[in-house]
């Protein structure tokens, strides 16, 4: 059963349409009449190309992370190095970050290094 997402100029949202088949995706596809937006009814969608996603090993996410140019920033003390690497730690497990944690990272982005 095939989703496509389509852009709808006449109320500026992003939909999702589901298909029965293929088949019956390319004959809509190919009747642009045939396509309407769910929300305003409007008969101007743009295919729009679909975000992916990619399932990765928990050991394959974290050797991403071992990066020996983000290590050896570290060592260096660049706080938006560190910044980065929190950043990807946080995108590649999955985890967002706390409040705290935010603030601090924030910091970091603008230049500061924490107090030792």
């Amino acid at each position: 059963m095939p989703i496509y997402e389509f852009d709808c100029p006449d109320c500026h949202s992003r939909v999702n349409l589901f298909f029965r088949s293929f088949r019956a995706a390319q004959v809509a596809m190919d009747t642009p009449t045939a396509l309407q937006c769910p929300r305003c009814q409007g008969a101007h969608l743009q295919r729009a190309v679909s975000r992916v996603s990619v399932l990765r090993s928990e050991q394959s996410r974290v050797g991403a992370l071992n990066d020996a140019a983000n290590l050896g920033a570290l060592e260096a003390g660049d706080p938006h190095a560190m910044a980065h690497l929190m950043h990807s730690m946080s995108n590649e497990l999955g985890e967002p970050m706390d409040a705290e944690t935010a603030d601090m990272v924030g910091r970091l982005d603008a230049g500061e290094l924490p107090s030792a």
